[in-house]
């Protein structure tokens, strides 16, 4: 970890986790002095923890906050592995337990909500509070084409293929697919899609050995949960106070799975401008009302 004495100054470090004979080293920041909170990132093939980044400084002048990686995502190389829920719900538990000795407050969006909260019903990890920020549970294509587990088991076969499937996968991580998918799901304002931008969420995607975990998750082989109704149990019996924050341009498919969810929340859900990453995009009206929520332990 980098040496830094001030209260914002973020020290970096790197998690070494081994795991299926695979040893995956995974970055992490910390900044600030107070109460520790966890921030986890979204799943995606332009997701790194960087998304937090507004967020986490300004919360820093009142907590501990660590932002993390999650394993084949994120700006830097990713070992050739097989990448489903089971292997990130393990890494979730070991980075936990490894950095926190109590119960620590979380903010987690998209998928990153549904392994909070897989964590927490699985008896694996105890949350103080717990944010879910543009809450997902479900992969894209069986989303948007329902559930075909073997042409999806298919496609990441010919994704992990040599040669073929890194065609296939700079397809995805092309100019022209990467400008589609954040204009129609990621971002709600049109004009943060700059060519500067576009570039930098491209180095991403094109990481070596990105094409493994992204396309695991667009298949569906990340979801935390194999539907809505178990979802929503987990929900129902998280003990730890839960607040929901959903974005008012989310693409529809996930607005029904977040109204859902919200209905299972005790307080009601906060709407803020955004789409999915609503915690990257509207960080500045996402830090007042995550502030205050997590404050009400104090």
């Amino acid at each position: 970890m980098n040496p830094g004495g001030e209260r914002n100054a973020c020290l970096t470090g790197e998690f070494v986790w081994a795991y299926r004979g695979r040893t995956f080293a995974v970055g992490y920041d910390q900044r600030g002095q107070g109460r520790p909170v966890l921030l986890l990132p979204a799943l995606s093939t332009i997701s790194t923890r960087d998304e937090w980044k507004a967020v986490a400084e300004a919360l820093a002048d009142e907590f501990t906050i660590t932002t993390v990686d999650w394993p084949g995502f994120g700006a830097r190389p990713h070992p050739r592995a097989h990448y489903d829920q089971d292997l990130l719900l393990a890494f979730l538990v070991a980075f936990v337990r490894s950095r926190f000795a109590d119960p620590v407050a979380v903010a987690a969006a998209g998928h990153a909500a549904g392994f909070a909260l897989r964590a927490a019903a699985r008896g694996l990890l105890a949350w103080s509070r717990l944010s879910l920020v543009a809450p997902t549970w479900r992969g894209p294509l069986p989303s948007a084409m329902g559930e075909h587990p073997r042409t999806y088991a298919l496609l990441r076969v010919l994704v992990a293929a040599p040669g073929l499937g890194h065609m296939l996968y700079r397809l995805n991580a092309g100019d022209w697919f990467l400008r589609w998918m954040t204009t129609r799901h990621v971002y709600a304002d049109p004009t943060r899609i700059t060519p500067a931008m576009l570039a930098e969420k491209q180095a991403v995607a094109r990481q070596r050995g990105a094409r493994f975990a992204a396309a695991a998750f667009v298949t569906g082989a990340l979801d935390p949960f194999p539907d809505r109704g178990s979802c929503l149990a987990a929900l129902r019996g998280l003990r730890a106070p839960v607040q929901l924050f959903r974005g008012d341009h989310t693409p529809p498919r996930s607005r029904q799975e977040m109204l859902a969810l919200g209905d299972a929340v005790a307080r009601g859900p906060v709407t803020l401008p955004g789409a999915l990453a609503l915690h990257e995009e509207s960080a500045p009206a996402l830090i007042g009302p995550l502030r205050s929520f997590l404050c009400e332990s104090a």
